[in-house]
């Protein structure tokens, strides 16, 4: 069953934009300020710096995401214009504030995998969060996280998998697409043969772009795949932004 994601604009009034995004079980909260002075420390001679703050739940932060800062600050330079802002500074700060319950259950997880599920919700909130700072990009982006989970003779995939299927999973990958349908992002940890990785480009591309047709010989099942191929991660975001569009202007 499809999860649908809920999204709101400008949640933070100190902000210059803000977001929370809320799936499977995640919920960030984005604020974004910038274009900004930067330190000296911070200085790009010919384009802005992206800072990536992520603050877990609960506790303090650590490897895990300093991990999750880096796959973050790459992604979202390639989308805003930094060489509009030279020396300045956009920061960006996600606060997660809720996960599912069995997050961190189990410690058999590897780091990587612990990170992957929750990389959607911290990109399309900081995507949301710069759209309300109104903070230049050339596109916005979706993503996805998809596990290839073994099943008697054949492989399942698992759109947004759980912390067991994590722990089943043969293998799991995170991709990210912008709006013009070019890979931003594609991260994967585990073993997995070059068709078992199209089936996952191609679930992928159905969630966060458009419907697309599975390419034949990839001996893959993905469930859900009706509900799959309606829900278009890229409408949800640009219905998002026209509600609060037109939420604003209302009064005239």
């Amino acid at each position: 069953m499809t999860v649908i994601p809920e999204a709101t604009l400008s949640v933070l009034p100190r902000a210059d934009g803000s977001a929370r995004y809320a799936h499977a079980g995640y919920t960030v909260t984005a604020s974004v300020n910038g274009p900004i002075e930067a330190q000296r420390r911070d200085e790009h001679a010919f384009e802005a710096h992206v800072d990536v703050v992520v603050r877990p739940a609960a506790g303090t932060g650590g490897t895990r995401e300093r991990h999750l800062e880096s796959i973050l600050e790459s992604s979202l330079t390639q989308l805003i214009l930094v060489k509009s802002f030279p020396r300045q500074l956009i920061q960006i700060v996600l606060q997660i504030e809720t996960t599912p319950d069995n997050d961190y259950v189990n410690t058999k997880l590897v780091q990587a995998s612990l990170n992957f599920p929750i990389v959607p919700s911290l990109l399309q909130a900081a995507v949301l969060g710069l759209i309300s700072a109104a903070v230049p990009m050339r596109a916005t982006a979706t993503a996805s996280v998809v596990a290839v989970v073994p099943q008697e003779e054949t492989k399942r995939l698992v759109v947004d998998p759980s912390p067991r299927d994590l722990e089943q999973a043969q293998s799991v990958h995170v991709l990210a697409f912008t709006s013009y349908d070019e890979l931003l992002l594609a991260e994967s940890e585990g073993d997995f043969t070059v068709k078992e990785w199209d089936g996952v480009y191609e679930a992928a591309l159905k969630i966060c772009c458009r419907p697309t047709s599975t390419k034949a010989g990839i001996n893959v099942m993905l469930d859900d795949s009706e509900d799959a191929a309606g829900s278009d991660m890229r409408q949800f975001l640009r219905s998002t932004v026209e509600a609060k569009v037109a939420a604003d202007l209302y009064w005239k």
